[in-house]
């Protein structure tokens, strides 16, 4: 499966926030469907609208990322 890109740093990996502040590991496919790192998680009260990048400081919208092409 590929998956969008952080248009900073390039790595696929990035993280919500929710109300308290916790964090959720995410990666988003190319039609921009937010896939959870780890499957026994749940989206629910989470920020699906602001994108963290684990790899940088960069944050954002979906729309923002970009696809990497090898």
């Amino acid at each position: 499966m590929k998956f969008m890109v952080c248009p900073q740093c390039g790595i696929t990996n990035f993280y919500l926030k929710n109300g308290k502040g916790e964090r959720l590991n995410v990666k988003v496919t190319r039609d921009f469907k937010i896939v959870l790192v780890d499957k026994t998680k749940s989206l629910e009260g989470f920020n699906i609208k602001e994108l963290f990048c684990l790899g940088c400081s960069w944050h954002g919208k979906l729309s923002e990322l970009k696809k990497y092409f090898m």
